[in-house]
């Protein structure tokens, strides 16, 4: 016995053609600004765009107040993490291992960075990080999905 799921009655019905045909669009939104929003992160560890402080600035921060070393070497790589992992997640290409390679930066964001501030962002919580940890992990269990270079090729991690 196949159990079909239930679609529940939209309260307005008349928007309910509008719903569908806009359904289709939400996996692909979340994912494409997840990866578009992350970029500009990564633009500020990498280049000094956007009031960052390039390679050498974040990586003595890294070093300096993060015990990370060698700074620069970390610089880089969360970078890159951030700016190339977020143009393969907003594209859909490789979408998974970019994913998981932002979840786990984010956990040591949270862990590393942010904790001992609370939760509240606001305060240099972790609520930012954890929020887009686990959007990425949420990205990396489904994959490119639908309106992706993944899905265009046919082949997905």
């Amino acid at each position: 016995m196949t159990i079909e799921p239930s679609i529940p009655k939209a309260i307005v019905p008349a928007l309910a053609p509008l719903y569908e045909r806009l359904s289709p669009l939400s996996y692909p939104m979340v994912r494409f600004f997840t990866g578009l929003i992350l970029m500009p992160h990564g633009a500020q560890k990498l280049f000094g765009w956007f009031g960052g402080y390039g390679l050498e600035g974040t990586g003595g921060f890294f070093a300096q107040n993060l015990g990370l070393e060698p700074g620069i070497f970390w610089a880089a790589l969360v970078g890159a993490t951030e700016f190339f992992g977020g143009l393969l997640i907003a594209l859909g290409i490789l979408t998974r291992p970019a994913a998981v390679g932002v979840a786990i930066l984010m956990a040591v964001a949270v862990f590393k960075v942010h904790l001992g501030n609370g939760f509240f962002w606001t305060n240099g919580g972790y609520e930012y990080p954890l929020l887009w940890g686990l959007i990425a992990l949420a990205i990396a269990f489904r994959g490119g999905g639908e309106m992706s270079v993944d899905r265009a090729l046919g082949r997905e991690f």
